[in-house]
């Protein structure tokens, strides 16, 4: 895929991400593997797991990276069974259940799967700042309530879109 091809948000949030070489990453929503891609390139020993509600997109994904060295279910998030600390960092993009609805169920399974001192990378690329101010209104503190550390990273999009993330760590 060109780079022209990837969008900012997704470039974006993998730099905020910032994986390791060895970090087990799960992505949430993770469409046709775009994003998997972006952190697959950044993995030596580490591996990329990803969900999606789509089972047309997850296939998307499986055949974007054929080397089976990654994982794509087609399951929804509140559906999904991973063991304890399964993952070093986990990301979603422009996954709206955090902040259209209480997400208490969905957080608490995140901060099972995350070893200590995981990160999670919760990013959107809402239409304006306005709207990105109160994205992050809204989930730094849902995601602080489930004992989260928490920062919120902002940025202006080269199409004028505004970029944020709640980028929350689990205490070691």
């Amino acid at each position: 895929m060109a780079s022209g091809s990837v969008p900012e948000r997704l470039t974006w949030a993998v730099r905020v991400l910032d994986p390791a070489p060895d970090d087990r990453v799960l992505e949430i929503g993770c469409g046709r593997g775009v994003a998997a891609g972006l952190i697959r390139a950044r993995l030596t020993t580490g591996t990329v797991t990803g969900l999606d509600r789509s089972a047309t997109a997850v296939e998307a994904a499986r055949r974007r990276h054929p080397d089976g060295r990654d994982t794509f279910h087609a399951v929804a998030l509140e559906a999904a069974e991973f063991p304890d600390d399964s993952f070093d960092r986990i990301l979603a993009v422009n996954v709206n259940v955090f902040w259209v609805r209480s997400p208490d169920r969905e957080l608490a399974a995140l901060r099972r799967w995350l070893t200590p001192a995981g990160t999670l990378c919760l990013c959107w690329e809402p239409p304006d700042a306005r709207r990105a101010e109160e994205i992050a209104g809204k989930v730094a503190p849902l995601v602080a309530s489930h004992g989260f550390t928490t920062e919120v990273r902002a940025a202006t999009a080269a199409t004028g879109s505004s970029l944020v993330a709640v980028v929350a760590r689990r205490p070691p």
